[in-house]
């Protein structure tokens, strides 16, 4: 079960609110694994260029955390980032900045992007128990913090983002794979597709015809 876009957005105008925002923001609209999300370091990220490189994850094995590659070799990657999402992680590295001067000597330098507030790396679980909560004071329909990873990619799909450039923002191996998972989502591009098509050739008939001019029919 994926959450509809209106859905997302709801779910993100609520998590805005939390020191945690734009990691939740780059998993709805970038697809990041948990791991991955939790695993992000400074030294990964170019704000300027609007990229991050995804080289670590942060995993859970019987209550303890580990740090370590990523699930495939297709898994390390370098995504794009939209522009608002480049300023939320500007303003998080902010407010990260701020907690570091609050704690003082006490703060861990980790280097990780998405910290506790005294710098040492996020338990995994912690980021799904915020997740689960935020959700439920959003009024949504339960999922599970890996669906939103799925909506990112129905988004893109929806939005006519290229298969292959799907299955390389998700890190998959193959695109087939990500077809195989998202063909629920196909029937919706589809009907877009033949939409936008439609109207693409409607849009050529309009401007070539002149204002009030009659079209004669051809049996």
């Amino acid at each position: 079960m994926v959450w509809t876009p209106a859905q997302t957005r709801l779910f993100l105008e609520e998590a805005q609110r939390h020191r945690l925002f734009a990691l939740y923001r780059l998993i709805a609209l970038r697809g990041l694994r948990r791991g991955e999300a939790c695993g992000l370091r400074w030294k990964e990220v170019n704000l300027d260029a609007q990229t991050i490189t995804i080289n670590w994850q942060l995993v859970q094995l019987a209550g303890q955390v580990h740090e370590g590659t990523p699930k495939t070799d297709a898994s390390v990657r370098i995504i794009a980032l939209d522009a608002e999402t480049a300023t939320t992680l500007r303003a998080h590295r902010q407010r990260q900045l701020a907690e570091r001067l609050a704690t003082g000597e006490a703060w861990k330098d980790t280097g990780f992007v998405f910290t506790q507030p005294h710098g040492d790396r996020l338990h995994p679980q912690h980021v799904t128990d915020q997740f689960l909560w935020l959700a439920y004071l959003a009024g949504l329909p339960p999922v599970r913090l890996h669906d939103l990873r799925h909506g990112a990619a129905s988004l893109m799909l929806a939005a006519g983002v290229e298969m292959k450039v799907v299955q390389e923002t998700l890190g998959h191996t193959s695109s087939s794979f990500t077809a195989d998972t998202y063909t629920s989502v196909f029937p919706e591009v589809a009907m877009a597709a033949a939409e936008k098509t439609a109207a693409l050739l409607l849009a050529e008939e309009e401007d070539r015809e002149e204002p009030g001019e009659v079209i004669p029919l051809r049996a």
